[in-house]
């Protein structure tokens, strides 16, 4: 069930998705309140569960991750013991950093970022020694379009 906004809810939620470092005092001057008010908001939000932990988003390429793959992968396999021995080989590998269960032809899909080609091959030797898996088709990002963390609020 979708929680109720309204317009200053949504334009503190802008704010703190665009600079979560921007003080409580600017964020409440763009927010058109005063600070104990949007205060008491965020810290409602948070204590619903609206708002989750807060992060520094780092650039990949700067630090020596230039290669981003999206991985597909076809599974004929769907019991729960695979899928916990998946799940956890997932959460061991921090190359990945996003991971979908999908419907359709392919049942999941990754986004792993890694220094080059072979560092790619090392994580997919790795997965493929910790879970069989039926088809793995590997697509290279040549060039990121768009990439955000920003919800539509």
């Amino acid at each position: 069930m979708a929680v109720q906004f309204d317009a200053i809810d949504r334009k503190i939620l802008a704010e703190l998705q665009s600079d979560a470092s921007q003080s409580l005092d600017e964020i409440a001057r763009k927010a058109g309140s005063s600070k104990t008010p949007v205060w008491n908001r965020i810290r409602k939000m948070r204590e619903a569960g609206i708002i989750g932990k807060q992060t520094v988003l780092l650039d990949p390429e700067k630090l020596g991750f230039e290669a981003c793959f999206f991985v597909l992968i076809r599974t004929s396999e769907h019991e729960a013991d695979w899928q916990a021995r998946f799940l956890k080989a997932l959460k061991e590998r921090p190359e990945v950093l996003e991971a979908h269960r999908l419907a359709g032809d392919i049942d999941y899909i990754l986004k792993v970022r890694v220094a080059n080609a072979r560092a790619y091959d090392d994580f997919y030797q790795v997965l493929i020694s910790e879970v069989r898996i039926f088809n793995v088709t590997a697509l290279l990002s040549m060039e990121e379009l768009k990439s955000t963390t920003e919800l539509p609020v």
